[in-house]
């Protein structure tokens, strides 16, 4: 199993493997601490209504977890994988196709 995601994301040693494992878990740890703090902070307890304690926290962790995870990636200095990781996890949310080229000028239809 691990040699098979060391292949997709194109990584070639063991340490720098290790290193982005690594800063998966202590983003997503940390970004789920931080949604925790921010909803308590908010003033959210266990009386606020359940829907609006649910969507404050998915928003915190969907694009909380974009920004930490650049963070993070830069302290254990993977940076320039999770920049690539993020770009393209950008496009995916955002609908683009990559490389998609459209033709200049619309094709000619016989009359």
């Amino acid at each position: 199993m691990f040699e098979r995601l060391k292949r997709k994301w194109k990584v070639q040693s063991n340490l720098q493997f290790f290193l982005i494992l690594c800063t998966f878990a202590v983003t997503g740890t940390l970004t789920a601490w931080i949604s925790r703090q921010i909803t308590s902070w908010v003033g959210f307890d266990e009386h606020t209504y359940w829907l609006w304690k649910i969507g404050l926290r998915a928003l915190i962790l969907v694009f909380g977890y974009q920004v930490i995870i650049l963070a993070v990636s830069l302290l254990f200095g993977q940076l320039s994988f999770f920049w690539a990781y993020e770009k393209k996890i950008l496009r995916w949310m955002s609908g683009r196709k990559r490389n998609v080229t459209l033709p200049s000028k619309p094709p000619v239809r016989p009359v």
